[in-house]
């Protein structure tokens, strides 16, 4: 099983949504740490291969996830909110822009990461 890696205040933001949407949320990213994608995520496009969603509603609203199983040996969780309009229309841009941000530090931080030699 793959290691869950936070990033930011990706958790504690988790951790205030309504509990069945935590509850989904984190049956998802278990899942992802199996190898396994369940029925809520999908492909967050525009963002390369191995970027997800996690999408989870309740009568509040809809929330949404996104991780990456695409760096390392780890599953790590890059955003977490709460998508405040019910146009249809996808993840707004400033939501992108900073799943976009963390993405870009993560792969520089995993480059930077001296190899194990054997």
């Amino acid at each position: 099983m793959k290691d869950l890696v936070w990033m930011a205040d990706t958790r504690s933001t988790v951790k205030q949504f309504p509990a069945t949407v935590c509850d989904e949320i984190g049956y998802g990213l278990y899942l992802a740490q199996l190898g396994d994608m369940g029925q809520h995520a999908k492909p967050l496009h525009g963002l390369g291969a191995g970027v997800l969603e996690i999408s989870a509603r309740d009568p509040s609203g809809t929330y949404r996830a996104v991780y990456t199983v695409s760096v390392g040996e780890a599953i790590y969780v890059l955003h977490a909110f709460q998508k405040k309009s019910n146009t249809g229309i996808g993840t707004p841009k400033r939501e992108i822009d900073l799943v976009r941000k963390r993405l870009q530090q993560l792969l520089l931080q995993v480059k930077n990461v001296p190899k194990k030699t054997s």
